[in-house]
């Protein structure tokens, strides 16, 4: 428990880094596909120690050497992020939004959150949408060994979830890097995921379908977790100058949330199984009938998704920002109020003849001859 506590305090340093990592270090063309790398390095993660596991242990005294080897890689992330790393920041931003990521303090950031409406619907209804996920995930054995699936097929479904998502995840990075269509991706996936899970819903309480929930998890992995970067992405947009951490941050911490409780709803709702049962379940109890609680999930699901499309709407403030910002120098240049009179370029203006010696390497203001001043305060005017 004291070794699962810590892991547990680890992951709210760890969590929201993505959007950090990719809003500080890459320019906005990379900037999702960077997060993406990030995001789904936790799942791919999940998937190689779920897949090497049950390869590991083939009996209870194998548990110690299966830690044991798991040291390995925590000892080697420990060191390179120990020894290895030595800058927050790289030398020169990436990007004006990565100057400005750290504008706003932490609590003052909050306030700024609970204050902008397209966030606070993007974090609930997402946040939702990471719970019925998490809910999905740690009760998807459960579901489907009480209709005769055996533990090893409800673990390729996990896998093929998880696979499926990373192949979605990277494809959908590339795109809404090129696009910026972060709205419209994010509105388009979760339909398709409420939909497919109102499929999974019906599908699982079937006895012999095993093609069809395969195909069903590959399919919520793919337009449902791979969205999870553009929605960190869209998050930083729609709250700008609020840090990148903050912002990403409290979408995971309302999903944690959202999931306990959704969790909770599910497992109070199923019922013991009246008719024939079809159970493999392992843990010695009677079969529980999950089909209430799965037409609940995927209600849940579709009323997040419904309340995101409908109300969710918001201009991409960081990338708005950094327009302006690459496109000032240029406006300030042309702006005659910001020439100074060393600065006047020396066009032909007719009946208007520079002083003798005006056009040679101007002089410092202080040293500006009254004829010097008078021709530049003249030009300036009818530029």
């Amino acid at each position: 428990m004291s070794g699962q506590s810590l892991c547990a305090l680890a992951q709210t340093l760890v969590i929201s880094s993505p959007a950090k990592l990719a809003a500080l270090w890459f320019p906005e063309h990379q900037r999702a596909t960077a997060n993406m790398i990030g995001t789904m390095s936790n799942p791919l993660g999940l998937l190689i120690a779920n897949v090497l596991s049950p390869a590991l242990v083939k009996t209870a005294e194998d548990i110690p050497m299966m830690l044991g080897i798991y040291i390995v890689p925590a000892a080697l992330a420990c060191l390179l992020a120990t020894v290895c790393l030595w800058e927050s920041v790289p030398p020169t931003p990436p990007s004006t939004g990565a100057a400005n990521s750290t504008s706003e303090s932490f609590l003052h950031g909050l306030k700024l959150l609970i204050q902008n409406k397209a966030y606070v619907i993007l974090a609930i209804c997402f946040g939702g949408g990471i719970g019925v996920f998490s809910s999905f995930s740690a009760l998807l054995e459960q579901i489907l060994c009480a209709n005769g699936y055996s533990n090893e097929f409800s673990g390729l479904c996990g896998a093929l979830f998880i696979v499926f998502g990373i192949l979605g995840a990277l494809l959908l990075g590339l795109y809404v890097d090129q696009t910026r269509h972060f709205t419209e991706a994010t509105k388009i996936g979760l339909c398709l995921t409420s939909l497919t899970f109102v499929a999974f819903a019906l599908v699982s309480q079937l006895q012999g379908q095993t093609f069809a929930l395969a195909a069903i998890c590959s399919l919520l992995g793919l337009f449902g977790f791979s969205v999870a970067p553009v929605v960190m992405e869209l998050a930083v947009e729609c709250s700008f100058p609020v840090g990148e951490g903050a912002s990403a941050g409290l979408i995971f911490v309302l999903g944690q949330v959202e999931g306990v409780l959704i969790m909770l709803l599910l497992t109070a709702l199923t019922v013991r199984r009246t008719g024939p049962s079809f159970s493999t379940c392992q843990q010695g109890e009677d079969p529980l009938d999950w089909t209430v609680s799965m037409l609940l999930l995927a209600g849940l699901c579709t009323l997040f998704t419904c309340v995101l499309v409908i109300f969710f709407n918001t201009p991409y403030r960081r990338l708005e920002a950094e327009s302006e910002g690459s496109s000032s120098p240029r406006m300030c240049a042309r702006d005659p109020r910001n020439i100074s009179p060393t600065q006047v370029p020396p066009l032909e203006t007719p009946g208007l003849t520079p002083p003798d010696g005006a056009l040679e390497e101007a002089p410092g203001p202080a040293s500006l001859s009254k004829g010097h001043s008078e021709w530049a305060e003249t030009m300036t005017r009818d530029i």
